[in-house]
């Protein structure tokens, strides 16, 4: 994740190509929220297409098709010369099953704006360690840009200022507010019903101190399945953001655990934790945040959480590799970013 080549940025008029690597949760119900998303980007000046595999609308039940078509799908987007960025419909489980089929050095010699996030984990990884491409940890079609009646603010002005089209900030601040709330698809309650907020405290520091280093962003659960394969980053030496989507106490103390056993984390420079959608208490006395930092304790960097870059509403755009400089000695932690997320 270090000295990753830059894609190109965005500007109106560009053609921002949407494809499915997983889950095919733009068709039957869903269907809407995800023509509202394409709706959203057009809505901010871009031309839109779809992959061929996206646009046929197959479906093979929880997957679009094999693990190769979806590649395909990937790999032809990257080599369309008038694609200038390419975005997910959503996550899913199995984004990783594109990896043995993807060509790296192509994507390398065709470098354009990559975004998503959660199970796209797996191609943010394996696309920065292989095509040494830094790619965007952002907004997908449904969750993010499918927002109605359009997308959030703080969104929007983050991923615009990620892609070029708006001046970067020196310092990254949190969002004034923010939402864990799911509306439900299937009643149209995501269109009627107003999403509930949370006044946003900051990013709480749980352990202090100072760090400088380039960003590896990931989604917990994603980022295990990739233990011991060729995909896995190097985390030494980086500012690392974990994020999950459901966090049920058990499991977070399962693959916290296992996080820490390995020892990838002992030569980090700081931890980042997003905010989880949904947060399973299972009766435990003590927060989420308390059951990582017992886990953790004794490794000496600093450690952040509450972090609004994730499964939570509105989130923040993130580019692999981007250096960044945190700092951690006061309550809330201050984050800087350090050079442009694209050239």
């Amino acid at each position: 994740m270090e000295n990753l080549i830059k894609p190109p940025r965005l500007k109106r008029g560009d053609t921002i190509a949407v494809f499915t690597p997983s889950s095919p949760a733009h068709l039957g119900i869903f269907r809407e929220k995800y023509q509202h998303g394409l709706a959203e980007l057009r809505r901010l000046g871009f031309k839109v297409i779809e992959g061929s595999l996206t646009a046929s609308q197959r479906t093979q039940g929880y997957r679009t098709a094999s693990g190769r078509d979806r590649a395909a799908e990937l790999m032809e987007l990257f080599l369309n010369p008038q694609v200038r960025a390419i975005f997910s419909t959503i996550g899913g489980s199995n984004s990783a099953s594109l990896l043995p089929y993807l060509d790296f050095q192509a994507i390398r010699a065709h470098p354009k704006i990559f975004c998503g996030y959660s199970d796209v984990t797996s191609l943010h990884m394996a696309i920065g360690k292989l095509a040494g491409l830094s790619t965007l940890y952002g907004p997908a079609i449904m969750p993010t840009f499918g927002e109605f009646p359009h997308l959030l603010s703080y969104s929007e002005n983050s991923f615009l200022r990620a892609v070029g089209m708006l001046p970067p900030e020196k310092e990254i601040a949190p969002p004034e507010r923010w939402s864990r709330q799911i509306r439900d698809i299937t009643s149209g309650a995501w269109k009627t019903e107003a999403r509930t907020y949370i006044d946003n405290s900051g990013w709480m520091v749980g352990y202090p101190g100072q760090a400088e280093g380039p960003a590896v962003v990931a989604n917990l659960n994603t980022l295990l399945t990739l233990m011991g394969t060729p995909y896995f980053p190097e985390l030494k030496g980086k500012i690392v953001v974990l994020e999950e989507m459901e966090a049920s106490m058990s499991q977070q103390e399962r693959r916290w655990t296992q996080l820490r056993q390995t020892g990838v984390l002992d030569d980090i420079q700081a931890l980042l934790v997003g905010k989880p959608e949904v947060l399973k208490t299972e009766g435990a006395p003590f927060t989420l945040n308390e059951l990582i930092e017992d886990i953790l304790v004794g490794l000496p960097f600093p450690r952040v959480y509450d972090f609004d870059c994730g499964h939570t509403s509105p989130m923040l755009t993130l580019a692999q590799g981007t250096p960044l400089r945190l700092d951690a000695n006061g309550e809330c932690a201050r984050l800087f970013q350090l050079d442009a997320m694209v050239r």
